[in-house]
């Protein structure tokens, strides 16, 4: 069994082998680790006799010191002989020949002088040792004054080496001169020590370290040897254990397992025996083959229940089972089918054998879908999936080919390209096709002119003769188009009352020509309903392009801007596009800046800058600023509304625009609160916003999120969107009224019945229009009707406001006429409104000699 040799094979190669070199490891460690220590002991001990011996030496030359003094003193010498025959130690003097004064053992002065014949070469003061009869001793001299030597000298006997020794840790084996000094070769157990000689020979001193306060360590190897027998012992019962518990039931599981037929529906189960261990494997294999079993049921009858036909092939594209659908759609019987191919049951020339081998051969993972036609009892198109079936090492064991009739679809599918393509109306092309034929109609071609025909009174003609009256009216306008044009070009209605016509390779004057002729027929076609003759006039924008490599869709948004212009010149009016055009320009760019203004208010990067308002008749102390809306451009330059309000405007931004200028303005004011009751700061709300639905709701919303004071905050509307939308102005701002803000009319004037609406408005103050304040100073007109709206409004209790004061000649006018507040560049310029301050940018005015180059330089801000 497997299991069984892989076991031993793990016991033999790997366990026993481990646990011999664990412990040959553990043996080495050891006795690395014992020499070292016993090398560092040595060391030691090595210094420390050293040191003993250099410190009697300098104790015999500090006694001879002591002495030299007292020398010739008997009683000192009766104090010293006791003292210095208990040591051992002995004195002697060399005048003219060598006497001992003080002790008596070795060595004699006859002995001493032996060694000191020639005693010139010893230094004024020092020691060392000598060998006297082969016996060494420590000798200390010092030179006296007068020329005497003063000696003393210590016998160094066995008992004074043993003295040195430390106990069970080293011994001294012996002291003997060495002619030559011999190279140390220090070891484990012993090592020479060199000591200071007198004499011609170097004395050495051999240090030994006994074996016996290690031999009883080194007894470790037997205990190890133990450890590892019974750990083999140990593993050799684990063995039988393991054979007898596991690979016993396990082979009988094994060969259960053998007897197993995973096809069958109701497959025999493993008994389990050998413990509660394979009781549970047991119990988890059955029941997976219970799921397998369960889970090929389920396919089965999944296989055919489904609509599709299903065939399963093995690697020779040989089918080796078809569903009930299969056998239907091919008519074709299961015994039949077995074993054959598709080629062969269809007399296909082995086509499909060949394809469905080629596929299987890419080993693709993903099915490939074809259309394929067959002529069984009818000709039939079939959506055939093929994919490659593989087993659970991901090889290639045959394909699963799915099979489903689409004749039906397909001949639907080509009616309704033929009517997709069409207008039902007109018989033009529809917009989808004319911009799928667009790319190849302009491929070769060297100049385009695309067209954009917007008709106009048309929804004159819905709303007051129906539909079908309108659907008439199209069909003639198509006909009409399609009568001039030579069937070279391009034509499709584009939706509603919108035509696309291209044409290319024509000069702009046979173009325009051509257009004028369309202008005149259209305008030439009526519809009769009740009496009535109805007509419609036509608008048309024009797109040239010669060697440029703008794209068509480009041209197309081109003609469409210039239509625009078209409408507003009048009905029957042809526009070209200019690039140059300033208008156009910001036309053609307003779906970008919808895209960016969106993004700007969903990220919150639209920027709040203030212009200061300044209190002319000194009765108010607050501060007032009117809020400005900038944008940051593409290239980091800060823009002006202008660049960007009218495509706002255009794609009905403004509500969301304004309610997000309201909302940073709260929350500027929420972070600013201590300037709460010192300003008052005035947001303009657009013609879009006024009756917007839930505008007001917001506005309260954000007030009671925020706690921001109504008297701090004042709206303005212009005097043009409180007259398109006088009704719904008129309730919101009543409205606005009762939650407390002030409110004030913008552009007053600009109309031709500002004061009888002025009266009907409830506002608190009164912008009087730009246009007639510019040129105060210098004209008596304009000073006339700036009068005239101040004292009509002081009148109604409405304060008023001169916008566009741009110099202190002007301020000084408003002041002779009592104009309550003024705003413009002689006030101060738009800045940010994070710089505001109530002591800087808050309280600070332009100066009166600002400059036209200054107020031309602050307009580009």
């Amino acid at each position: 069994m497997y299991i069984g040799n892989r076991i031993r094979l793990f016991i033999g190669a790997f366990c026993i082998p481990a646990l011999l070199a664990t412990t040959y490891c553990l043996h080495l460690w050891f006795q690395h680790g014992m020499q070292l220590h016993q090398q560092q002991m040595l060391l030691q001990d090595v210094t420390r006799i050293q040191q003993r011996i250099n410190a009697d030496l300098l104790r015999l030359q500090q006694l001879l010191m002591l002495y030299a003094p007292m020398a010739e003193q008997p009683e000192v010498k009766r104090a010293w002989e006791p003292l210095l025959g208990g040591h051992g130690i002995n004195l002697f003097i060399f005048r003219q020949q060598l006497q001992q004064v003080l002790g008596g053992q070795f060595p004699t002065a006859r002995q001493l002088s032996s060694q000191l014949q020639h005693p010139t070469w010893l230094e004024s003061q020092g020691g060392g040792i000598l060998f006297i009869d082969q016996r060494p001793v420590m000798l200390g001299y010092l030179h006296l004054s007068d020329g005497q030597l003063l000696l003393a000298t210590h016998w160094l006997n066995p008992n004074y080496l043993q003295a040195l020794e430390d106990e069970n840790i080293v011994e001294l084996r012996q002291l003997q001169p060495f002619s030559a000094l011999p190279q140390s070769h220090p070891t484990t157990f012993s090592q020479q020590l060199s000591l200071p000689s007198l004499g011609r020979d170097l004395v050495m001193l051999e240090v030994r370290m006994p074996s016996q306060p290690t031999s009883l360590m080194q007894w470790h190897n037997l205990p190890v040897l133990m450890i590892l027998l019974g750990a083999a012992l140990l593993v050799l019962l684990g063995y039988g254990w393991l054979r007898f518990k596991l690979l016993a039931p396990l082979s009988r599981l094994m060969a259960e397992l053998e007897q197993i037929d995973p096809s069958a529906r109701n497959p025999k189960r493993l008994s389990g025996e050998g413990g509660a261990e394979f009781a549970v494997l047991a119990d988890r294999i059955n029941e997976l083959l219970l799921r397998n079993s369960r889970h090929k049921e389920r396919s089965r009858i999944t296989l055919e229940s489904i609509a599709e036909a299903v065939l399963l092939t093995d690697r020779h594209a040989r089918i080796i089972y078809l569903n009930p659908q299969a056998e239907k759609l091919l008519g074709i019987g299961r015994r039949q089918a077995l074993k054959a191919t598709l080629g062969e049951l269809f007399d296909s020339a082995n086509s499909l054998d060949a394809e469905i081998k080629q596929f299987m051969s890419t080993g693709s993972r993903q099915a490939e879908h074809c259309k394929m036609a067959l002529v069984l009892s009818k000709p039939q198109i079939l959506d055939r999936a093929l994919s490659n079936l593989c087993d659970a090492d991901g090889e290639i064991i045959g394909s699963v080919i799915v099979l489903r009739d689409i004749t039906e679809e397909e001949q639907l599918k080509q009616q309704l390209q033929r009517k997709a393509a069409y207008d039902t109306t007109t018989g033009l092309l529809n917009r989808g096709a004319f911009e799928e034929q667009l790319p190849q109609f302009v491929a070769h071609a060297r100049s385009l002119a695309v067209c954009y025909l917007d008709l106009e009174q048309f929804k004159l003609i819905n709303d007051n003769c129906g539909h079908d009256a309108g659907d008439r009216m199209l069909g003639l306008v198509a006909k009409t188009i399609a009568a001039e044009v030579t069937g070279q070009e391009l034509l499709a209605r584009l939706g509603g009352d919108e035509f696309g016509l291209v044409i290319r390779d024509r000069m702009p004057v046979d173009v325009t020509r051509l257009l004028k002729r369309i202008t005149q027929q259209v305008h030439l076609q009526t519809v009769h309903h009740q009496g009535i003759h109805y007509r419609v006039g036509v608008s048309i924008g024009v797109a040239f392009c010669q060697n440029d490599s703008r794209c068509v869709d480009e041209l197309l948004k081109d003609a469409d801007i210039a239509c625009i212009a078209a409408k507003r010149k009048g009905c029957n009016q042809i526009h070209i596009f200019d690039c140059h055009n300033q208008e156009l320009a910001y036309e053609r760019n307003a779906p970008q800046w919808a895209l960016r203004i969106t993004r700007a208010i969903e990220a919150h990067e639209l920027l709040l800058y203030f212009q200061p308002i300044r209190n002319l008749n000194g009765r108010s102390q607050r501060q007032r600023l009117e809020i400005l809306l900038r944008i940051k451009g593409d290239n980091g330059r800060i823009l002006p509304p202008a660049q960007f309000i009218a495509a706002a405007e255009r794609f009905k931004l403004m509500p969301e625009v304004d309610r997000e200028v309201i909302r940073m303005a709260f929350d500027w004011l929420a972070m600013h609160r201590s300037l709460s009751q010192e300003i008052s700061m005035s947001i303009n709300l657009s013609a879009n916003s006024l009756g917007a639905d839930g505008m007001l709701e917001y506005i309260a919303e954000q007030q009671e999120l925020y706690a921001i004071p109504s008297h701090c905050i004042c709206f303005e509307i212009t005097e043009t969107s409180a007259i398109q939308n006088r009704q719904r102005a008129m309730e919101m701002l009543k409205a606005m009224r009762k939650l407390g803000f002030s409110l004030a009319l913008d552009d007053f004037g600009s109309g031709f019945a500002s004061y009888g609406y002025l009266r009907e408005l409830p506002v608190d103050y009164v912008k009087i229009d730009g246009c007639f304040v510019r040129q105060l100073a210098g004209n008596d007109r304009d000073y006339a009707i700036v009068k005239s709206i101040h004292d009509v409004c002081r009148t109604m209790g409405i304060e008023t406001v001169a916008e566009f004061v741009e110099s202190q000649a002007i301020i000084d006018k408003l002041n002779e006429i009592g104009i309550d507040y003024a705003q413009g560049y002689a006030i101060g310029y738009p800045k940010p409104l994070q710089q505001f301050s109530l002591l800087t940018a808050g309280l600070r005015l332009v100066k009166t000699n600002t400059t036209a180059k200054d107020i031309e330089a602050a307009t580009s801000v």
